[in-house]
């Protein structure tokens, strides 16, 4: 096992084994991150849901089918991104994280991105574009989702330059089918910066 495959590897047992919230009682299993640890993509979302509960898989219910396709649609494999969430357990009834459960697992996520490092990370929704603008000191540029999805914000970090880009989250296009468009076409500036 190589140094990297080590170091998540012992975040991942930290998360399995952590108790600094409440959702580790109600969890059925965490849902630590998959994909490629060397990827140049890392997707974050907000929280698990019930089949990512379930199964220990991010995004693998209706939204990951829809994030695979917008993956299709550029000629990228899911298994060469990284996808994990802000947090690791599902709140009950797929409530909103609340602020102490985001500050209790959010190192995880931190660490994530560190071991990985990775040129591009693909917000998915609210929660995941303000926390991840805030981190990089560009709380001022947070707006809704509506007014920022599609640009690309470029941040400093301790391993060089990395694009964020905020994007609707898949599930948006389960509910209304005319933003499946919206996300295709957000989903070709990710491309665009990937070909790069």
């Amino acid at each position: 096992m190589n140094k990297i495959d080590e170091k998540l590897k012992t975040v991942k047992d930290e998360v399995v084994n952590c108790h600094k919230c409440s959702l580790f009682k109600t969890r059925t299993l965490p849902v630590i991150g998959q994909g490629s640890h060397r990827a140049k993509i890392v997707f974050i979302g907000e929280a698990p849901g019930s089949s990512e509960d379930k199964t220990g898989i991010p995004f693998c219910g209706q939204s990951g089918n829809i994030l695979t396709e917008l993956l299709d649609s550029i000629g990228i494999r899911r298994e060469d991104v990284y996808i994990c969430n802000i947090l690791k357990c599902r709140p009950p009834n797929n409530r909103n994280p609340q602020t102490n459960e985001i500050e209790a697992c959010i190192s995880y996520l931190e660490r994530q991105i560190e071991i990985i490092k990775p040129k591009i990370v693909g917000a998915l929704g609210n929660y995941a574009t303000s926390y991840i603008l805030k981190k990089y000191n560009l709380g001022d540029k947070i707006q809704g989702i509506s007014k920022i999805h599609g640009k690309i914000f470029k941040v400093k970090t301790s391993f060089g330059e990395m694009k964020i880009i905020s994007l609707y989250h898949p599930a948006v296009a389960a509910y209304n089918a005319n933003m499946r468009s919206v996300l295709k076409k957000d989903f070709q500036i990710l491309k665009k910066y990937n070909e790069k």
